[in-house]
């Protein structure tokens, strides 16, 4: 009897449905996915799979001449030389560590135009490394104060590079001891220049000052009586004022008698 020899009769005639499997099997191996019906994917499962396990065998055998035996069975079930090739030296890799369920299936939702038939695609399963368990890392957060200190000598680095100057005139001014004072009250250079310049001046009239006084000192010993003679001094200093005003009268009188005599010889003639 023929009981449960029905499946995946497709409505055609045997040799008919055998060359249909080939050709599917030989488009899944190149392509590695391929969209068709429902019930011819499910009808090339079994076939393509079965052609998959000769692979395998010839795999893992290693005697030369049941290698040659499994690939020339698959020969004559898909018809294809280079197919049987490339699943017996390159995708059989992809199967070693899996027994069986080498393809998968998906339903599409909308039907073939036409004759509304079921739509499937059917693709080959590949082996999916196998994630590794994710270790916890231990806390490494510091602390606001130690991110911001790890900043700062970045972006005094940075200062630094971009005015070499400025950063050399700071190392010279670390360089030099100072009292935390000085340093909190210590103005900029500008600044220290013009005090330098101002203490300089107010040292020289300082020495000016210290120069003068030992010679005033020196004069009012030697004059024990200064009222005495200042006045004597300013009138002796009044006198020769006089003296000089009243020769300078009759030296003018002298020109204006000169001026009129000659304004009367001019008259005359």
């Amino acid at each position: 009897m023929r009981h449960r020899k029905h499946n995946h009769l497709l409505g055609v005639k045997t040799a008919h449905r055998t060359s249909l499997l080939a050709n599917l099997s030989c488009s899944l191996i190149e392509n590695g996915r391929i969209k068709t019906t429902l019930a011819k994917a499910r009808a090339l499962r079994p076939s393509i799979e079965k052609a998959i396990t000769l692979a395998k065998k010839a795999n893992a055998t290693t005697d030369a001449a049941q290698k040659v035996h499994f690939r020339r069975l698959a020969i004559s079930r898909l018809r294809n030389k280079q197919t049987v090739k490339k699943l017996f030296d390159e995708l059989v890799e992809q199967f070693i560590n899996r027994n069986g369920g080498y393809t998968r299936i998906y339903k599409l939702a909308m039907p073939r135009l036409g004759d509304a038939a079921d739509m499937a695609i059917i693709e080959f399963v590949e082996d999916t490394p196998k994630k590794k368990g994710k270790k916890k890392k231990a806390s490494s957060k510091k602390p606001a104060k130690e991110a911001k200190k790890s900043a700062d000598p970045s972006a005094e680095d940075d200062s630094d590079s971009n005015n070499p100057a400025e950063g050399e005139a700071e190392s010279k001014k670390d360089s030099k001891p100072k009292d935390s004072k000085d340093s909190a009250t210590e103005p900029p250079n500008e600044e220290s220049n013009a005090v330098d310049e101002e203490t300089g001046a107010e040292a020289t009239e300082a020495s000016a000052d210290a120069e003068s006084s030992p010679e005033s000192e020196s004069e009012e010993d030697s004059n024990p009586n200064d009222g005495e003679d200042g006045s004597k001094d300013e009138s002796t200093e009044g006198e020769p004022e006089a003296s000089v005003e009243a020769e300078s009268a009759p030296e003018a009188e002298s020109e204006e008698d000169s001026e009129s005599k000659d304004d009367e010889k001019k008259s005359k003639d």
